[in-house]
């Protein structure tokens, strides 16, 4: 029953819909597209830099990365990867081209954090780069091969944000959300600020948590709710609501602790409101626009 209600509310869309969607889906992918040829040429350019390997990440648990190091490759790896996204929107490669990207994608990411420093600011970016790929390789017809994508993107959005505050419990248990931990982080936030900049000045919402453990305490556990209600990503008639959620609670976590989710916040937009029903509903099958555009969508979707 429970895997029903998954299918219908991940996988399955109104047929009514099918030209709204096929353009929301090029849009949402030229989206990935520009993220992933910025993520590429920002990480590879740093790599640049990079003459040792610290802690391995990924794959380079398995293979020597630093080949990757004290060289021009990652600015050619770069390239490659920015040649095939491209040809790859167009279809032009066929549907091999995200299989590919996906690991030249990876190998990038595990050059340049190899180092000790692990974010996830672009977790969701190579979620969806991975989506793209399993979703071209295995499903030839346009409609499955929307589906695919999108309900795998959202599904692993929502398990990322539940299982990121069950996490929190095993690691910390039901502590984590005591705000002397947001003391802690806005410190070290503030310090990595002062180096860079020169000077830190706490904002309206940081001196409010510093003044007060019962608030920082607050901010802190509407950001573990928030994460651990983030299955309900999976379901449509609340989807919208979560989203918004998460959305807020990123921007908070860029004011109270100067860490910017911009990608994330993106894509959050883009994945969890009702577009394709919005783009049906003032711009339906019968407009020239939608019309005009139908046949190079249902060759490159």
């Amino acid at each position: 029953m429970m895997l029903d209600t998954l299918k219908k509310n991940l996988f399955e869309y109104p047929e009514e819909t099918r030209e709204a969607r096929l353009l929301f889906f090029k849009l949402f992918e030229l989206f990935i597209v520009i993220e992933t040829i910025h993520l590429s040429w920002y990480w590879g350019l740093y790599t640049l830099k990079i003459i040792d390997v610290v802690l391995p990440l990924g794959v380079a648990n398995y293979i020597d990365i630093s080949f990757m190091h004290g060289n021009n490759l990652p600015v050619w790896n770069a390239i490659i990867i920015t040649v095939l996204a491209v040809l790859s929107y167009f279809r032009v490669t066929g549907r091999w081209g995200y299989a590919v990207i996906i690991v030249l994608f990876h190998l990038q990411y595990v050059a340049r954090f190899s180092i000790g420093e692990i974010p996830h600011s672009a977790n969701l970016i190579g979620l969806s780069v991975l989506s793209f790929a399993v979703g071209n390789l295995f499903f030839t017809k346009s409609e499955d091969r929307f589906a695919f994508i999108f309900g795998a993107i959202l599904f692993f959005t929502g398990l990322g944000y539940f299982t990121a505050a069950i996490s929190k419990l095993i690691g910390t248990g039901i502590l984590w959300a005591d705000g002397r931990h947001l003391w802690l982080w806005i410190g070290e936030k503030g310090t990595d600020i002062l180096s860079r900049e020169g000077a830190f000045s706490p904002n309206f919402l940081q001196q409010m948590a510093l003044l007060s453990i019962p608030v920082a305490t607050i901010i802190l556990l509407i950001g573990f709710l928030t994460e651990f209600f983030g299955f309900l990503m999976w379901f449509k008639k609340v989807r919208p609501y979560i989203a918004t959620a998460i959305i807020g609670m990123h921007l908070g976590i860029t004011l109270s602790m100067n860490i910017r989710f911009d990608a994330f916040v993106i894509q959050l937009i883009l994945i969890g409101y009702p577009w394709p029903a919005l783009i049906h509903t003032y711009f339906s099958g019968n407009n020239l626009m939608v019309q005009k555009f139908k046949p190079w969508l249902e060759r490159s979707v």
